[in-house]
Protein backbone atom coordinates (compact mmCIF):
# COMPACT_ATOMS: atom_id res chain seq x y z
CA UNK A 1 0.00 0.00 0.00
CA UNK A 2 1.24 3.45 -1.18
CA UNK A 3 2.33 6.35 1.27
CA UNK A 4 -0.55 8.12 -0.53
CA UNK A 5 -3.07 5.47 0.22
CA UNK A 6 -2.30 4.64 3.84
CA UNK A 7 -2.29 8.58 4.73
CA UNK A 8 -6.03 8.70 2.96
CA UNK A 9 -7.38 5.75 4.71
CA UNK A 10 -5.83 7.24 8.17
CA UNK A 11 -7.15 10.59 7.56
CA UNK A 12 -10.55 8.77 6.71
CA UNK A 13 -10.49 7.28 10.37
CA UNK A 14 -9.57 10.50 12.05
CA UNK A 15 -12.41 12.41 10.07
CA UNK A 16 -14.92 9.62 10.69
CA UNK A 17 -13.93 7.57 14.14
CA UNK A 18 -17.21 5.76 14.47
CA UNK A 19 -15.95 4.22 10.96
CA UNK A 20 -13.41 2.53 13.00
CA UNK A 21 -15.65 1.50 16.27
CA UNK A 22 -16.74 -1.78 15.20
CA UNK A 23 -18.38 -4.36 17.15
CA UNK A 24 -18.19 -8.44 16.46
CA UNK A 25 -21.26 -10.25 15.83
CA UNK A 26 -21.74 -11.02 19.39
CA UNK A 27 -21.00 -8.57 21.48
CA UNK A 28 -23.16 -6.56 19.12
CA UNK A 29 -25.80 -9.13 19.82
CA UNK A 30 -25.53 -8.43 23.67
CA UNK A 31 -25.93 -5.14 23.13
CA UNK A 32 -28.96 -4.82 20.69
CA UNK A 33 -30.50 -7.24 23.35
CA UNK A 34 -30.36 -4.31 26.26
CA UNK A 35 -31.58 -1.02 26.26
CA UNK A 36 -28.63 0.45 28.54
CA UNK A 37 -26.37 2.44 26.54
CA UNK A 38 -23.45 2.09 29.39
CA UNK A 39 -22.95 -1.30 28.38
CA UNK A 40 -22.77 -0.95 24.70
CA UNK A 41 -20.03 1.96 25.43
CA UNK A 42 -18.34 -0.49 27.91
CA UNK A 43 -18.15 -3.18 25.37
CA UNK A 44 -16.89 -0.62 22.85
CA UNK A 45 -13.68 0.56 25.60
CA UNK A 46 -12.87 -3.38 26.44
CA UNK A 47 -12.96 -4.24 22.24
CA UNK A 48 -10.50 -1.00 22.19
CA UNK A 49 -8.28 -1.33 25.11
CA UNK A 50 -7.89 -5.28 24.40
CA UNK A 51 -6.95 -4.25 20.75
CA UNK A 52 -4.42 -1.50 21.09
CA UNK A 53 -2.32 -3.36 24.58
CA UNK A 54 -0.40 -5.87 21.73
CA UNK A 55 0.14 -3.04 19.21
CA UNK A 56 1.73 -1.08 22.23
CA UNK A 57 3.95 -4.01 23.24
CA UNK A 58 5.02 -4.73 19.94
CA UNK A 59 5.73 -0.76 19.40
CA UNK A 60 7.95 -1.10 22.66
CA UNK A 61 9.61 -3.98 21.42
CA UNK A 62 10.84 -2.44 18.44
CA UNK A 63 11.91 1.13 19.73
CA UNK A 64 13.84 -1.12 22.35
CA UNK A 65 15.59 -3.32 19.16
CA UNK A 66 16.06 0.14 17.51
CA UNK A 67 17.69 2.05 20.48
CA UNK A 68 20.19 -1.30 20.84
CA UNK A 69 20.93 -1.07 17.38
CA UNK A 70 21.50 2.31 16.91
CA UNK A 71 23.39 2.35 20.38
Amino acid sequence: MGRKSLFFLLLIFFIFPEVSNAQCAMCRAVVESETDGKTAEGINNGIVYLMAIPYILVAGLFFFIYKKMKG
